[in-house]
Protein backbone atom coordinates (compact mmCIF):
# COMPACT_ATOMS: atom_id res chain seq x y z
CA UNK A 1 0.00 0.00 0.00
CA UNK A 2 1.28 3.04 -1.27
CA UNK A 3 1.76 5.98 1.29
CA UNK A 4 -0.45 9.35 1.34
CA UNK A 5 0.81 12.53 0.39
CA UNK A 6 0.06 14.44 3.41
CA UNK A 7 1.49 17.95 5.05
CA UNK A 8 3.32 15.95 7.04
CA UNK A 9 4.65 13.01 5.33
CA UNK A 10 4.60 9.73 6.99
CA UNK A 11 8.20 9.62 7.98
CA UNK A 12 8.83 12.96 9.67
CA UNK A 13 5.60 11.68 11.87
CA UNK A 14 7.22 8.70 12.59
CA UNK A 15 9.96 10.64 13.80
CA UNK A 16 8.26 12.94 15.66
CA UNK A 17 6.40 10.03 17.63
CA UNK A 18 9.63 8.31 18.21
CA UNK A 19 11.48 11.60 19.56
CA UNK A 20 8.07 12.51 21.78
CA UNK A 21 8.21 8.49 23.44
CA UNK A 22 11.89 9.29 24.67
CA UNK A 23 10.43 12.45 25.60
CA UNK A 24 7.84 11.30 27.97
CA UNK A 25 9.71 8.27 29.50
CA UNK A 26 12.57 10.91 30.48
CA UNK A 27 10.12 13.01 32.06
CA UNK A 28 8.92 10.58 34.24
CA UNK A 29 12.82 9.13 35.28
CA UNK A 30 12.72 13.15 36.15
CA UNK A 31 9.67 12.73 38.62
CA UNK A 32 10.83 9.53 40.51
CA UNK A 33 12.60 11.35 43.16
CA UNK A 34 9.51 13.78 43.60
CA UNK A 35 6.71 10.78 43.30
CA UNK A 36 8.89 8.94 46.40
CA UNK A 37 8.85 12.34 48.19
CA UNK A 38 5.49 12.87 48.09
CA UNK A 39 4.33 8.96 49.00
CA UNK A 40 6.73 8.90 51.35
CA UNK A 41 7.17 5.74 50.45
CA UNK A 42 10.74 3.08 51.08
CA UNK A 43 12.31 1.75 48.70
CA UNK A 44 11.01 -1.64 48.22
CA UNK A 45 7.50 -0.13 48.22
CA UNK A 46 8.73 2.50 45.63
CA UNK A 47 10.29 -0.45 43.71
CA UNK A 48 6.62 -2.34 43.73
CA UNK A 49 5.12 1.10 42.25
CA UNK A 50 7.61 1.24 39.16
CA UNK A 51 6.74 -2.21 38.93
CA UNK A 52 3.44 -0.90 38.41
CA UNK A 53 4.24 1.04 34.95
CA UNK A 54 6.46 -1.99 33.31
CA UNK A 55 3.01 -4.42 34.41
CA UNK A 56 0.86 -1.45 31.78
CA UNK A 57 3.48 -2.28 29.35
CA UNK A 58 3.61 -5.65 29.37
CA UNK A 59 -0.01 -6.04 29.60
CA UNK A 60 -1.07 -3.70 26.90
CA UNK A 61 1.94 -4.48 24.22
CA UNK A 62 0.70 -7.72 23.19
CA UNK A 63 -2.64 -6.30 21.75
CA UNK A 64 -1.69 -3.75 19.94
CA UNK A 65 -0.74 -5.78 16.95
CA UNK A 66 -4.62 -6.62 16.78
CA UNK A 67 -5.61 -3.10 17.67
CA UNK A 68 -3.58 -1.56 14.76
CA UNK A 69 -4.52 -3.72 12.49
CA UNK A 70 -8.24 -3.00 13.31
CA UNK A 71 -7.86 0.59 13.67
CA UNK A 72 -5.06 1.30 12.10
CA UNK A 73 -1.97 2.55 13.49
CA UNK A 74 -3.20 6.98 13.38
CA UNK A 75 -6.41 5.98 15.70
CA UNK A 76 -4.03 3.78 18.33
CA UNK A 77 -0.76 5.89 19.19
CA UNK A 78 -3.16 9.19 19.13
CA UNK A 79 -5.19 7.22 21.97
CA UNK A 80 -2.47 5.53 23.85
CA UNK A 81 -0.65 9.26 23.66
CA UNK A 82 -4.23 10.59 25.27
CA UNK A 83 -3.55 7.69 28.04
CA UNK A 84 -0.11 9.51 28.50
CA UNK A 85 -1.13 13.20 28.66
CA UNK A 86 -4.11 12.71 31.11
CA UNK A 87 -1.69 10.34 33.59
CA UNK A 88 1.74 12.28 33.19
CA UNK A 89 0.52 15.26 35.68
CA UNK A 90 -0.62 12.93 38.21
CA UNK A 91 2.76 11.28 39.03
CA UNK A 92 4.12 14.54 40.17
CA UNK A 93 1.17 14.86 42.93
CA UNK A 94 -0.48 11.72 44.02
CA UNK A 95 0.27 11.49 47.73
CA UNK A 96 -1.80 8.01 48.10
CA UNK A 97 0.82 5.25 46.89
CA UNK A 98 -2.65 3.32 45.64
CA UNK A 99 -3.69 6.10 43.39
CA UNK A 100 0.16 6.29 42.04
CA UNK A 101 0.21 2.92 41.31
CA UNK A 102 -3.06 3.57 39.31
CA UNK A 103 -1.53 6.41 37.48
CA UNK A 104 1.49 3.96 36.33
CA UNK A 105 -0.52 1.43 35.46
CA UNK A 106 -2.50 3.86 33.18
CA UNK A 107 0.99 5.59 32.28
CA UNK A 108 2.25 2.24 30.98
CA UNK A 109 -0.45 1.36 29.07
CA UNK A 110 0.17 4.60 27.09
CA UNK A 111 3.89 3.98 26.76
CA UNK A 112 3.41 0.58 26.13
CA UNK A 113 0.73 1.05 22.98
CA UNK A 114 3.02 3.74 21.67
CA UNK A 115 6.17 1.92 21.52
CA UNK A 116 4.62 -1.02 19.70
CA UNK A 117 2.50 1.00 17.77
CA UNK A 118 5.52 3.36 16.63
CA UNK A 119 7.75 0.34 15.17
CA UNK A 120 4.90 -0.89 13.52
CA UNK A 121 4.35 2.56 11.64
CA UNK A 122 7.78 2.28 11.50
CA UNK A 123 8.58 -0.58 9.67
CA UNK A 124 5.29 -0.09 7.21
CA UNK A 125 7.07 3.04 6.19
CA UNK A 126 10.13 1.74 5.62
CA UNK A 127 9.09 -0.76 3.35
CA UNK A 128 8.50 2.04 1.27
CA UNK A 129 11.22 3.55 1.33
CA UNK A 130 14.15 3.12 -1.03
CA UNK A 131 16.45 3.99 1.74
CA UNK A 132 17.12 2.51 5.64
CA UNK A 133 15.25 4.36 8.30
CA UNK A 134 14.86 2.35 11.35
CA UNK A 135 17.86 3.58 12.96
CA UNK A 136 17.23 7.20 12.58
CA UNK A 137 13.35 6.44 13.50
CA UNK A 138 15.08 4.99 16.91
CA UNK A 139 17.64 7.90 16.96
CA UNK A 140 15.15 10.62 17.38
CA UNK A 141 13.97 8.27 20.35
CA UNK A 142 17.60 8.91 22.07
CA UNK A 143 17.05 12.32 21.48
CA UNK A 144 13.92 12.46 22.92
CA UNK A 145 14.95 10.96 25.95
CA UNK A 146 18.00 13.89 26.02
CA UNK A 147 15.66 16.34 25.51
CA UNK A 148 12.90 15.01 28.05
CA UNK A 149 15.31 14.89 30.85
CA UNK A 150 16.79 18.23 29.83
CA UNK A 151 13.85 20.39 30.04
CA UNK A 152 12.62 19.37 32.96
CA UNK A 153 15.68 19.75 34.66
CA UNK A 154 15.70 23.25 33.48
CA UNK A 155 12.52 24.30 34.31
CA UNK A 156 12.41 22.79 38.17
CA UNK A 157 16.19 24.51 38.38
CA UNK A 158 14.30 27.65 37.43
CA UNK A 159 12.29 27.46 40.14
CA UNK A 160 8.90 26.00 38.70
CA UNK A 161 6.98 23.78 40.16
CA UNK A 162 7.18 20.08 39.41
CA UNK A 163 3.68 20.37 38.46
CA UNK A 164 3.95 23.15 36.33
CA UNK A 165 7.19 21.73 34.65
CA UNK A 166 4.89 18.44 33.82
CA UNK A 167 1.94 20.80 32.98
CA UNK A 168 4.61 22.68 30.39
CA UNK A 169 6.16 19.10 29.02
CA UNK A 170 2.52 17.86 28.36
CA UNK A 171 1.92 21.20 26.52
CA UNK A 172 4.86 20.59 24.55
CA UNK A 173 3.46 16.77 23.79
CA UNK A 174 0.40 17.77 22.81
CA UNK A 175 1.63 20.43 19.92
CA UNK A 176 3.82 17.44 18.57
CA UNK A 177 0.97 15.17 18.57
CA UNK A 178 -1.28 17.47 16.46
CA UNK A 179 1.51 18.21 14.47
CA UNK A 180 2.64 14.56 13.24
CA UNK A 181 -1.25 13.28 13.49
CA UNK A 182 -1.68 14.22 9.62
CA UNK A 183 1.45 11.76 9.09
CA UNK A 184 0.27 9.12 10.82
CA UNK A 185 -0.87 5.92 8.74
CA UNK A 186 -4.73 5.10 9.02
CA UNK A 187 -3.86 1.54 8.26
CA UNK A 188 -1.52 -1.43 9.46
CA UNK A 189 -1.22 -4.81 8.20
CA UNK A 190 -4.24 -6.94 8.04
CA UNK A 191 -4.54 -9.02 11.19
CA UNK A 192 -3.79 -12.90 10.59
CA UNK A 193 -4.15 -15.19 13.79
CA UNK A 194 -4.61 -14.52 17.20
CA UNK A 195 -3.66 -11.14 18.89
CA UNK A 196 -0.87 -12.67 20.43
CA UNK A 197 1.42 -15.99 19.90
CA UNK A 198 4.56 -17.41 21.72
CA UNK A 199 7.11 -16.38 18.80
CA UNK A 200 8.71 -19.08 16.71
CA UNK A 201 11.67 -19.02 13.99
CA UNK A 202 13.38 -16.51 13.08
CA UNK A 203 10.69 -14.41 15.21
CA UNK A 204 12.00 -16.27 18.55
CA UNK A 205 15.60 -15.44 17.30
CA UNK A 206 14.87 -11.39 17.03
CA UNK A 207 13.01 -11.61 20.33
CA UNK A 208 16.20 -12.89 21.98
CA UNK A 209 18.60 -10.79 20.54
CA UNK A 210 16.29 -7.63 21.51
CA UNK A 211 15.74 -9.27 25.34
CA UNK A 212 19.58 -9.22 24.97
CA UNK A 213 20.27 -5.60 24.06
CA UNK A 214 17.71 -4.52 26.02
CA UNK A 215 18.89 -6.33 29.02
CA UNK A 216 22.44 -4.62 28.42
CA UNK A 217 20.97 -1.36 28.03
CA UNK A 218 19.05 -1.92 31.40
CA UNK A 219 21.97 -2.98 32.84
CA UNK A 220 24.02 0.11 31.96
CA UNK A 221 21.28 2.88 33.17
CA UNK A 222 20.75 0.98 36.53
CA UNK A 223 24.28 -0.14 37.44
CA UNK A 224 27.22 2.28 35.20
CA UNK A 225 26.80 4.81 38.73
CA UNK A 226 27.25 2.03 41.30
CA UNK A 227 29.95 0.24 39.39
CA UNK A 228 32.00 3.25 38.80
CA UNK A 229 31.47 4.98 42.58
CA UNK A 230 31.51 1.20 44.24
CA UNK A 231 34.24 -0.35 41.92
CA UNK A 232 36.44 1.55 40.80
CA UNK A 233 36.53 4.17 42.91
CA UNK A 234 35.22 7.12 40.93
CA UNK A 235 33.56 10.25 42.86
CA UNK A 236 29.74 10.10 43.05
CA UNK A 237 29.37 13.54 41.69
CA UNK A 238 30.68 11.66 38.62
CA UNK A 239 28.83 8.58 38.69
CA UNK A 240 26.50 9.67 36.07
CA UNK A 241 29.39 9.52 33.62
CA UNK A 242 29.23 6.24 32.53
CA UNK A 243 25.55 6.71 31.00
CA UNK A 244 25.89 9.81 29.52
CA UNK A 245 28.90 8.39 27.41
CA UNK A 246 26.45 5.74 26.75
CA UNK A 247 23.66 7.68 25.76
CA UNK A 248 25.71 10.14 23.75
CA UNK A 249 27.41 7.56 21.39
CA UNK A 250 23.95 5.79 21.29
CA UNK A 251 22.60 8.46 19.98
CA UNK A 252 25.40 9.44 17.83
CA UNK A 253 25.14 5.71 16.14
CA UNK A 254 21.57 5.90 15.66
CA UNK A 255 21.25 8.87 13.87
CA UNK A 256 24.51 7.39 11.54
CA UNK A 257 23.08 4.12 11.45
CA UNK A 258 20.36 4.43 8.49
CA UNK A 259 23.32 5.39 6.34
CA UNK A 260 26.04 2.94 7.78
CA UNK A 261 23.44 -0.10 6.97
CA UNK A 262 23.03 1.43 3.65
CA UNK A 263 26.90 1.15 3.36
CA UNK A 264 27.50 -2.54 4.87
CA UNK A 265 24.61 -4.19 5.14
CA UNK A 266 22.21 -5.14 8.01
CA UNK A 267 24.11 -8.35 9.19
CA UNK A 268 27.68 -6.71 9.60
CA UNK A 269 26.03 -3.89 11.61
CA UNK A 270 24.48 -6.63 13.72
CA UNK A 271 27.78 -8.60 13.70
CA UNK A 272 29.77 -5.48 14.71
CA UNK A 273 27.91 -3.95 16.68
CA UNK A 274 27.71 -6.91 19.41
CA UNK A 275 31.72 -7.59 19.12
CA UNK A 276 31.82 -3.78 19.65
CA UNK A 277 29.10 -3.44 22.55
CA UNK A 278 31.56 -6.43 23.96
CA UNK A 279 34.70 -4.90 23.98
CA UNK A 280 33.37 -2.02 25.78
CA UNK A 281 31.73 -4.12 28.50
CA UNK A 282 35.66 -6.43 28.32
CA UNK A 283 37.21 -2.43 29.32
CA UNK A 284 34.82 -1.46 31.67
CA UNK A 285 34.91 -4.85 33.53
CA UNK A 286 38.52 -5.54 33.34
CA UNK A 287 40.69 -2.08 33.25
CA UNK A 288 40.65 -0.70 36.26
CA UNK A 289 41.44 3.25 34.95
CA UNK A 290 37.86 4.64 35.07
CA UNK A 291 38.43 7.07 32.25
CA UNK A 292 39.16 4.04 30.31
CA UNK A 293 35.79 2.66 31.80
CA UNK A 294 33.84 5.57 30.25
CA UNK A 295 34.90 4.89 26.71
CA UNK A 296 34.37 1.35 27.23
CA UNK A 297 30.49 2.67 27.78
CA UNK A 298 30.70 4.70 24.65
CA UNK A 299 31.47 1.63 22.63
CA UNK A 300 28.64 -0.32 24.65
CA UNK A 301 26.13 2.41 23.69
CA UNK A 302 27.52 2.93 19.63
CA UNK A 303 27.92 -1.25 19.65
CA UNK A 304 24.15 -1.48 20.98
CA UNK A 305 22.52 1.68 19.12
CA UNK A 306 21.40 -0.16 15.67
CA UNK A 307 20.78 -3.88 16.88
CA UNK A 308 17.46 -3.35 17.70
CA UNK A 309 16.21 -1.06 14.81
CA UNK A 310 17.87 -3.81 12.41
CA UNK A 311 15.64 -6.40 14.44
CA UNK A 312 12.76 -4.27 13.66
CA UNK A 313 13.19 -3.96 10.24
CA UNK A 314 13.64 -7.90 9.77
CA UNK A 315 10.16 -8.45 11.99
CA UNK A 316 8.91 -6.62 9.03
CA UNK A 317 10.57 -8.61 6.23
CA UNK A 318 10.30 -12.15 7.53
CA UNK A 319 7.26 -14.41 6.82
CA UNK A 320 6.84 -16.77 9.49
CA UNK A 321 4.16 -15.03 11.87
CA UNK A 322 2.25 -12.31 10.54
CA UNK A 323 3.72 -8.31 11.75
CA UNK A 324 0.44 -8.01 13.88
CA UNK A 325 1.74 -10.86 15.83
CA UNK A 326 5.41 -10.77 15.40
CA UNK A 327 6.27 -7.30 16.39
CA UNK A 328 3.93 -7.18 19.95
CA UNK A 329 5.80 -10.53 20.51
CA UNK A 330 9.16 -8.71 20.13
CA UNK A 331 8.22 -5.71 21.71
CA UNK A 332 7.28 -7.22 24.89
CA UNK A 333 10.33 -9.72 24.96
CA UNK A 334 13.13 -6.86 24.38
CA UNK A 335 10.96 -4.69 27.19
CA UNK A 336 11.28 -7.60 29.55
CA UNK A 337 14.87 -7.74 28.96
CA UNK A 338 14.82 -3.83 30.40
CA UNK A 339 12.77 -4.60 33.55
CA UNK A 340 14.52 -8.32 34.73
CA UNK A 341 18.33 -7.11 33.08
CA UNK A 342 19.15 -4.98 36.19
CA UNK A 343 17.31 -7.40 38.82
CA UNK A 344 19.36 -10.58 37.71
CA UNK A 345 22.16 -8.15 37.55
CA UNK A 346 21.51 -7.25 41.11
CA UNK A 347 20.79 -10.92 42.41
CA UNK A 348 23.87 -11.96 40.55
CA UNK A 349 26.25 -9.40 41.95
CA UNK A 350 24.78 -10.13 45.27
CA UNK A 351 26.28 -13.39 45.65
CA UNK A 352 29.73 -12.95 43.50
CA UNK A 353 30.69 -9.68 42.52
CA UNK A 354 29.58 -6.74 40.42
CA UNK A 355 32.30 -7.39 37.48
CA UNK A 356 31.46 -10.96 37.47
CA UNK A 357 27.82 -10.00 36.53
CA UNK A 358 29.11 -7.97 34.01
CA UNK A 359 31.24 -10.66 33.02
CA UNK A 360 28.16 -12.32 31.92
CA UNK A 361 26.56 -9.51 29.89
CA UNK A 362 29.92 -9.49 27.65
CA UNK A 363 29.08 -13.16 27.40
CA UNK A 364 25.24 -12.46 26.19
CA UNK A 365 26.70 -9.96 23.57
CA UNK A 366 29.37 -13.13 22.10
CA UNK A 367 25.77 -15.01 21.82
CA UNK A 368 23.93 -12.24 19.88
CA UNK A 369 26.66 -11.98 17.67
CA UNK A 370 26.45 -15.80 16.65
CA UNK A 371 22.67 -16.30 16.54
CA UNK A 372 22.67 -13.33 14.70
CA UNK A 373 24.51 -15.35 11.62
CA UNK A 374 21.38 -18.11 11.53
CA UNK A 375 18.63 -15.13 10.48
CA UNK A 376 18.54 -13.80 6.87
CA UNK A 377 19.03 -10.02 7.49
CA UNK A 378 19.53 -9.36 3.82
CA UNK A 379 21.93 -6.70 2.48
CA UNK A 380 21.30 -3.41 0.87
CA UNK A 381 23.42 -2.23 -1.94
CA UNK A 382 24.63 1.48 -1.93
CA UNK A 383 21.74 2.19 -3.94
CA UNK A 384 19.26 0.92 -1.50
CA UNK A 385 18.03 -1.67 -2.91
CA UNK A 386 17.28 -5.60 -1.33
CA UNK A 387 20.58 -8.18 -2.61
Amino acid sequence: MALRETAVSPTLATRVVFFLAGFVTATWAVIVPFARANTGVNEAVLGTLLLCLGMGALIAMPVTGLLTSRFGCRRVILVAIGLIIVSTPWLSVLSDPLWLALALLVFGVGIGVTDCAMNIQAILVEKQSAVPLMSGFHGMYSVGGIAGAGLMTLLLAMGLSVLASCLLVIAAVVVMTLYSAAGLLTYANPSEGPAFAIPRGSVLIIGIICFAVFLTEGTVLDWSAVYLTDVRAIPEALGGLGYTFFAVAMTVARLTGDRIILSLGRFPVVLGGALIAAAGLAIVTFITAWPLALLGYALVGAGCANIVPVMFSAAGQQTVMPQSVAVPAITTLGYMGVLSGPAVIGYVAHFTHLSFAFSLIILLMLVVGAISMTLDLGQRTAKGNNA
